[in-house]
């Protein structure tokens, strides 16, 4: 397992540094931040305005892990690079497809 996420009650709770304003979407694996924390890194063509980039993040998340968009939510950084977001549904299944976009290196 990998410290960019943790089980919850009911699923996943993953930490994301998101880039907007990209020239492609996409998930580019895990990294660690200079402050030691473990993030899964994603870019977005939207822009951070009025909540796209975080939508398109979530829209990104729900094709890459096969779920439906509504089962993922934003928890917090709604504003800031670094975001939290839940992903509702069974935590071993969830964590197995976050293991292979932990690898990916788009």
């Amino acid at each position: 397992m990998t410290g960019a996420w943790r089980r919850s009650a009911d699923g996943v709770v993953l930490r994301l540094r998101l880039t907007p304003k990209a020239a492609r979407d996409a998930i580019e694996g895990c990294e660690t931040l200079a402050d030691g924390r473990e993030v899964m890194k994603a870019r977005v063509r939207a822009a951070p305005e009025d909540g796209k980039a975080n939508e398109a993040a979530r829209k990104l998340l729900a094709g890459a892990l096969g779920l439906s968009a509504s089962r993922i939510t934003l928890e917090s950084g709604a504003t800031a690079r670094l975001k939290a977001f839940h992903l509702a549904g069974d935590p071993a299944a969830i964590e197995a497809a976050l293991a292979v976009l932990a690898r990916r290196r788009d």
